[in-house]
């Protein structure tokens, strides 16, 4: 259902229990799933594909072309999983031909003045404060929260459940299931609520700890510290995640613990 002073381009497939409200505008090549409500004002451009039961507010820009000189008009896409809502003024761009798309998970909260931008990779269940700016090629990993104005350089890889203070400057790849803070951004310790939250046992947060107080801690360089892990830790999930994400950095890994 869609009100006359909105415009929806013929081209737009668009299930018809999706409301959408005045003076939205949406174009060609647009999918949008059952039970989504488009709010006034929100501008969906070529390429988006919003999955069912999302909420995007009044403001919000969707697929967008990317903030990028060497886009050459390819054709490339958006995805916003089920469940999502985008608040105010929100907005995402497509994908270039790096990877052809841009990535939204489902379950996502992408709060008011919020920037994704090309080729990024958000997983699901994220939190996306107020005023976050994500360059391009940005992945986070699942249960992910960024506080508020936040600023992430391009191809930093986030991992999952790991959660970033507010007005922080991330450079550098943050491990899954930390807390980070500071400037420059450092370890604080572990998402212990978090976790706990999602029902981690304290075995597994102990587990969790007990790795980065070795590579965090103890004054061991990357290689040294995975070389302990190895050898004095069992292997889990989580370990062989936490050694998998420091061998594989792109950026490099955020600076440890550091008392003030």
């Amino acid at each position: 259902m869609h009100q006359p002073l909105s415009f929806v381009h013929s081209g737009a497939k668009i299930d018809k229990s999706v409301v959408i409200e005045p003076f939205v505008t949406i174009e060609s090549n647009v999918l949008i799933g059952k039970g989504t409500w488009i709010g006034s004002n929100v501008t969906i451009m070529e390429g988006a594909r919003i999955g069912e039961n999302c909420r995007i507010f009044p403001g919000a820009v969707i697929s967008a072309i990317p903030q990028d000189l060497k886009f050459n008009g390819e054709d490339s896409i958006v995805e916003i999983g089920d469940n999502t809502t985008i608040r105010e003024c929100a907005t995402v761009n497509r994908g270039t031909t790096a990877t052809g798309k841009t990535i939204i998970g489902k379950n996502c909260l992408l709060m008011a003045y919020s920037h994704v931008a090309h080729d990024c990779n958000i997983g699901d269940n994220c939190v996306i404060v107020n005023g976050v700016a994500l360059a391009g090629h940005v992945t986070i990993g699942d249960f992910a929260i960024l506080g508020g104005n936040s600023a992430v350089h391009q191809f930093v890889t986030i991992g999952r459940h790991a959660m970033i203070s507010g007005g922080s400057l991330v450079r550098k790849d943050v491990p899954p299931f930390v807390k980070a803070a500071r400037e420059p951004l450092s370890y604080i310790g572990i998402n212990s609520i978090g976790l706990r939250r999602r029902e981690f046992t304290e075995e597994k947060i102990n587990e969790i700890q007990d790795i980065y107080r070795i590579l965090f801690q103890k004054k061991n360089n990357n290689s040294q510290a995975i070389l302990k892990i190895e050898a004095e830790l069992k292997s889990t999930l989580e370990r062989d995640e936490i050694i998998s994400f420091i061998r594989n950095t792109g950026r490099g890994i955020m600076k440890g613990y550091k008392q003030n």
